[in-house]
Formats: structure tokens, C-alpha cells, sequence
């Protein structure tokens, strides 16, 4: 392996891959998505059956709170057990992958699928790790995920890493040469969810991205691209999945606990398999993370938000501008000279206060029909957020550290990851 890959945080995985099956049964979407919509995972399991699917690999986050979630664990790592021992795995050893996803939008957005070293990646706010979170990251929301990692023994990634990559010199050139690769998937994607196509990277390819990569860390890429010297390289920004990859690290820190130090570097647990995407990518688009908060009173909330803010008016203005929708109509709340960069900060603020006052619970919710239409049931109240531009991301992040949770989601729900590639982790 490239010495470099010790330095950059990242380095080539054996990659575990389906054999014989119907790659369209065994791709679900992200954990994370349509969690206010138990059809889609009941429309899911239909179109599964009996086929091995990741879908019996993974729990999604609507049953992370169910009373029987340490059975649904329990049946999660049998299956992986079970997969295992039947031999449906081919394993890529040493290999990273160039991927092509066909978005609900026909677009293609590429990426890579490689591991990153968890020692390089820290989710505190400033902090100068190659690897950062870019938005806070919720402590209690990491326990109830490391009950289904601890004793997995394989990993499914969703999380989504982001290199700000403006001359395209680290993807895209593997792109170009895609002909003369060796294909190792080529299938639908079930649910809207699109099309996927797989290549493994030569080691020639491999050679060269360690290079692209080690470009973007320079002093010199970080004073052309920020305006800064002298401070730690950010490589890696989460873009999807920050408390899956929170996660990840919480195992393995926990694994450091009982293991010699001279062993850790050797921990299957250290390394975390993600995809990486180029923020300048022009498939790849920002949508904000919209908010509908349950069991409220609404017309009682929209007046707390004015007490809070008490320069905030109804309509839309100068300042940030939230759109919401109730049973009782919708409509548009401004707060003029804001005291933080961005609306979802704004927002946030007060919702965390509010909630945390008179009860209820606030979802995040990928697009503004879905907003809508759950925001005008009663008791529910929904707001959308403007989108945030993918430039202000890395400065923001260097400058100021993580921004406001689910400050924003890189497209549709339909266009997050899919579970596809596997890792051993123990």
C-alpha cells in the first residue's frame, strides 16, 4: 500500500460484495431516511422476502426506540453471522471502488468506496483532525447505535465524505478511464432509488489518488482555497452519516480500552468503509433539512417563537426567513439581525429551548411536500429551511467549526446511499 495513505486518513479496504444474488433486493437506502415513514420499510420487506438483502443487516432509525430493539439487534448480528457462514460474500482485497450513482433526477454522481482511519477523523466542534464533522453532533443519539456496531461483525457504510476537490483532480480522472476497468456491479436501485455501477481502481489508479489527495492537504491548496496558513488541513468533511462515523469511533475507542497499543494500529474496528464524493461534483446538490415537530400545540408555539425572537415578524423579510405549515394554514416567520450565520441555527435555538420547556418531538425531515403534508396534521407543526450553498461548507467549518445539526442534506431521500459494499470489523 502507498505509504501516503498513513498520512491522508484513509487507505484502500478489503470490500466484502454480494455473490449470486438480485443486487436490486439486497441494496436498501440509508437507516436514516424515511423515519416518520414506516410504509417505505413496510414496501421494503415486501420487495425483499426471503432474498439476502442488507436489509436484514441494518435497523432503521424508525425502531431504534421500539421496546423490542434488543431483539431486532439480536437478529441483525445472526444475520450477519449467517451470510457469513453461507459463503454469499466475494471478498475484494486491498481495493477501493469508483462508483456511478444515477439519481432519481437522472443525473450521475460519482464517488469512491474506501476505509478511513478513525484515528484521523474527530467529531468535537474546532477540532484540526483531517477528518471533521461538519455539523454538532448529539451525544445521546451514539449509544442507542453502538448497540447494533458493538458486536457486528460486519460494517455497511452510509456515511458520505466530502474533499474540496475544485480542479477535480482526485475523482474524476478515474472516471475518465472507467472502459478499461474491472466492473464489479451493474444494477436498478429499488424504490426510486435509481441506478448503480461499480469498478475497482487499478493500483496505478490508487497510486495516483494517494498523490491528488496529498495535494489537497498542502498549505498552499488550504491559503488558495480558504485564505488561511499555518492550520491543520481539513481532507474529509461529513456529509452524510456523522453519527454513523461518531459511532464507528465510539467502538473503536472502546476496542483501545482492552487492547495493547501495540495491537491498535492492527484493530479491524479502526477503519470505518465510506463513500467519498467531491464537493464540486455538479450532481451533488445541497437541500436543506426541514423541521415538523408532534404533540404541540402549534398556534402555543408559533407565539413562543415570537417571545423568543422579539424583533420576529409574520411574512417574509430581511434577515432569515423560515416557511411554516399547520392544520390551521401556513405561512412565513422572519427574524431581522439574526445572531447566528444560518436559518436552521436560528430555528434550532429556539426548538431546542421550547421542546426541551413544554414537550413534544421535533423530526428531520428530506423535502418540503413531505414537510407539508405532515406539518398540517394535527398537533404537528412543519417548517422549511432555504438550502445552504455548498461553498460556505469547508470555510465554515475551518473558521467557526461544526454547523447547526441537520443543517443540510446533500439531495432526496430517494439519492442517499445505499447499502451495497461490506467490511469485516472483527
Amino acid at each position: 500500500m502507498n505509504p501516503k495513505f498513513e498520512k491522508l486518513g484513509m487507505k484502500p479496504a478489503d470490500i466484502l460484495l454480494p455473490k449470486g444474488c438480485d443486487m436490486t433486493k439486497w441494496a436498501v437506502v440509508a437507516c436514516d431516511q424515511f423515519t416518520s415513514q414506516p410504509e417505505y420499510w413496510e414496501e421494503a420487506d415486501r420487495i425483499v422476502g426471503d432474498a439476502p438483502s442488507t436489509l436484514r443487516l441494518i435497523l432503521p432509525e424508525s425502531k431504534l426506540n421500539d421496546p423490542d430493539v434488543d431483539q431486532h439487534v439480536a437478529d441483525i448480528n445472526s444475520a450477519m453471522t449467517g451470510y457469513l457462514a453461507r459463503d454469499i460474500f466475494t471478498t475484494l482485497p486491498g481495493s477501493i471502488i469508483y462508483i456511478e450513482r444515477t439519481q432519481s433526477d437522472g443525473a450521475v454522481r460519482p464517488g469512491l468506496v474506501a476505509a478511513v482511519d478513525l484515528e484521523k477523523y474527530d467529531y468535537t466542534p474546532g477540532s484540526g483532525s483531517l477528518i471533521r464533522a461538519t455539523e454538532g453532533t448529539v451525544l445521546e443519539r451514539i449509544p442507542p447505535r453502538v448497540r447494533v456496531r458493538k458486536d457486528a461483525p460486519i460494517e455497511l457504510p452510509h456515511v458520505m465524505l466530502l474533499i474540496d476537490d475544485p480542479k477535480h483532480t482526485c475523482i474524476e480522472p478515474i472516471g475518465a478511464a472507467k472502459a478499461s476497468m474491472e466492473q464489479v456491479y451493474d444494477f436498478d436501485l429499488m424504490l426510486k432509488g435509481g441506478h448503480l455501477t461499480g469498478w475497482k481502481l487499478t493500483e496505478a489508479q490508487i497510486d495516483a489518488l494517494a498523490d491528488a489527495l496529498e495535494g489537497l492537504t498542502t498549505d498552499e491548496a488550504m491559503e488558495e482555497k480558504y485564505g488561511v496558513s499555518g492550520v491543520a488541513p481539513l481532507l474529509f468533511a461529513v456529509g452524510d452519516g456523522n453519527h454513523s462515523l461518531a459511532t464507528a469511533k465510539t467502538c473503536y475507542e472502546n476496542w483501545k480500552k482492552v487492547t495493547p497499543e501495540s495491537e491498535w494500529a492492527a484493530l479491524p474496528a479502526r477503519y470505518a468503509l465510506v463513500e467519498i464524493e467531491n464537493l464540486h461534483d455538479g450532481a451533488l446538490k445541497f437541500e436543506a433539512i426541514h423541521r415538523v415537530v408532534f404533540g404541540v400545540d402549534p398556534e402555543k408555539l408559533l407565539a413562543a417563537f415570537k417571545e423568543f425572537y422579539p424583533n420576529a415578524h409574520e411574512g417574509q423579510g430581511v434577515g432569515h426567513t423560515v416557511a411554516y405549515t399547520w392544520a390551521g394554514g401556513k405561512g412565513y416567520l422572519t427574524v431581522p439581525n439574526p445572531r447566528v450565520q444560518l436559518a436552521v441555527g436560528t430555528l434550532q435555538n429556539f426548538l431546542d429551548a421550547y421542546l426541551k420547556e413544554n414537550g413534544g418531538e421535533v423530526d428531520y425531515i428530506h423535502g418540503g411536500e413531505v414537510t407539508d403534508e405532515l406539518g398540517s396534521k394535527p398537533g404537528n407543526i412543519g417548517f422549511k429551511l432555504p438550502a445552504m450553498g455548498k461553498d460556505q461548507l469547508f470555510k465554515t467549518v475551518i473558521a467557526d467549526g461544526v454547523l447547526p445539526r441537520k443543517t443540510f442534506s446533500m439531495g432526496h431521500a430517494e439519492d442517499k446511499r445505499y447499502y451495497v459494499e461490506g467490511r469485516k470489523i472483527r
